[in-house]
């Protein structure tokens, strides 16, 4: 879809197809009074385009998506999604609570990803919203007791507001009506240098954490915290992705490239900076904050070139890059790690934000 920038903003629709089961998408675009825009379906929460400027005003899409809600359903590596009930992976799809084993699906060899069929997979009730920040749009969707083998009712909801600073800002919320564990993220495939125009090894990144959490063979954190401090890991200062990337690192040989989590380094639930990415052919920067305590930061490094995107673009291996911030993985397996419990009279809480400049 081509939108020409507008100089008001503004909240639109179109329809976007229908599942397999008959349910029908729709796709709303929030345009900010700058002409920048991003569009999402309500189907997994997606997005589907984010328009931004380059250094001289030139407008690209800079994430990665389909033009048709089948590939989506079908194909798609969580592309632009909301990621949930449980972001992340958690070992052998098992996790005790309140002296009861659960038992969640397994898709990711012997570890459960990203909540099995989870909220990337289900169609979320949409409601567009005006607000002074810029055009929003508030999303609700009921995850019963049991769905997927997490325990509890829990009622979630994720806004996102396009703001007149070129802003997209994601706030989630969830309450629960029994003890469960919830850890919710955005997962856009990022490239700013425009979607399908090649590798992201040029992007030079900094990521505000000196330690992570190191991963076993099945990328599964072992439960050390380690400094950044000497591997390729450390991002403290200004690095492009590409310049360490394939060091005879275990870690990065583990994941054929960058896809941990990082712990960031402020307060935990206090929005604060985290992250900043900077392209240099197009001058576009784009920084990532929230109140999440971990980040992962993921190089695409299992794009093959076999997905063929929107305008016909191929996406190849680490042509997009992804930064989730979110508790950490498998925290419920790891005592040393911040709580993801959620329970009756809580709300959970994470706010994102992705600025571009």
């Amino acid at each position: 879809m081509t939108l020409t920038p507008v100089e008001y903003s503004s909240i639109t629709s179109k329809p976007f197809g229908a599942t397999t089961d008959g349910q029908k998408v729709t796709q709303y675009t929030l345009a900010n009074a700058h002409g920048a825009c991003v569009s999402i379906i309500n189907y997994g929460g997606t997005v589907t385009s984010l328009r931004v400027p380059d250094r001289n005003g030139r407008f690209d899409d800079v994430v990665f998506g389909f033009s048709k809600i089948g590939d989506y359903e079908q194909k798609s590596p969580y592309f632009g999604c909301i990621v949930g009930r449980y972001g992340n992976r958690i070992a052998k799809g098992t996790f005790k609570l309140e002296g009861k084993i659960y038992c969640l699906p397994v898709n990711n060899g012997p570890n459960s990803l990203h909540g099995g069929k989870g909220f990337d997979k289900v169609v979320w009730s949409a409601t567009p919203v005006e607000t002074k920040q810029g055009p929003a749009l508030k999303l609700t969707y009921v995850s019963q007791d049991g769905e997927e083998g997490y325990p509890g009712k829990l009622s979630v909801t994720a806004t996102y507001t396009f703001t007149n600073k070129n802003e997209l800002k994601l706030v989630y919320r969830a309450k629960t009506d029994k003890p469960t564990i919830v850890n919710l993220t955005h997962h856009s495939y990022f490239n700013l240098a425009g979607h399908g125009s090649g590798d992201i090894l040029g992007h030079v990144v900094t990521i505000h954490a000196d330690k992570f959490t190191p991963v076993d063979k099945h990328q599964i954190p072992t439960g050390k915290i380690s400094p950044v401090k000497g591997t390729p890991l450390d991002f403290r200062n200004p690095t492009a992705i590409g310049e360490r990337i394939n060091q005879k690192d275990e870690q990065l040989q583990i994941s054929k490239g960058y896809d941990h989590n990082w712990i960031v380094d402020k307060p935990l639930g206090k929005l604060g900076m985290i992250a900043k990415v900077k392209e240099p052919k197009s001058g576009r920067v784009m920084e990532v904050l929230s109140t999440a305590p971990g980040m992962q930061f993921y190089t695409g490094n299992f794009l093959d070139g076999t997905l063929t995107g929107k305008g016909g673009k191929i996406y190849g291996f680490r042509n997009g890059f992804c930064l989730e911030p979110q508790h950490f993985p498998d925290s419920p397996n790891h005592k040393n790690f911040p709580s993801t419990v959620l329970r009756p009279g809580q709300t959970y809480k994470n706010t994102i934000i992705y600025r571009f400049l």
